[in-house]
């Protein structure tokens, strides 16, 4: 969990570049212009750009950090194509409640608790897996595998 939360630290300065490249390009004027579900598809794309290729070359910043490697089910490199497989897949642990937010108008306390607690229930379900390994991992055929972290001996 520390190397997830290492992650969306280093993810926030992606967003904050992506997100400023496309309100300037498309000049946006505020958050509430009609074009933010054209900035969500980007950040989408973005971020799938940025998984997959750190992942298809083993690690991410914050799992090179943490000392953990991204291999398939034979301890081998990841491909792009499954990389980009386990980045689709690993929105499991977000859309399920996202979408359930969506209808109902939930309010942003109520909206955390529901997300908070999907994220909690999703990472418990990792338990049962008989190598106790994420779910979405298990479907795109890779798994993680700790390393030594950079700079120790």
């Amino acid at each position: 969990m520390a190397c997830w939360l290492y992650e969306g630290l280093l993810l926030f300065a992606v967003v904050f570049f992506a997100g400023w490249l496309f309100s300037t390009l498309g000049q946006m004027r505020d958050a509430m212009d009609s074009r933010r579900h054209l900035l969500q598809a980007f950040l989408f794309v973005v971020f799938g750009i940025y998984f997959v290729w750190f992942w298809s070359r083993g690690q991410t910043l914050a799992m090179k950090t943490w000392g953990i490697r991204l291999v398939d089910r034979h301890g081998q490199p990841v491909s792009q194509a499954r990389a980009l497989a386990r980045y689709l897949l690993s929105w499991i642990w977000f859309l399920p409640p996202l979408a359930a937010i969506a209808p109902f108008r939930l309010s942003g306390g109520e909206s955390s608790v529901l997300v908070l607690g999907w994220v909690a229930v999703w990472a418990i379900l990792s338990r049962f897996h008989p190598e106790r390994q994420f779910w979405h991992d298990a479907w795109a055929g890779t798994r993680l595998v700790a390393t030594r972290p950079a700079g120790t001996p």
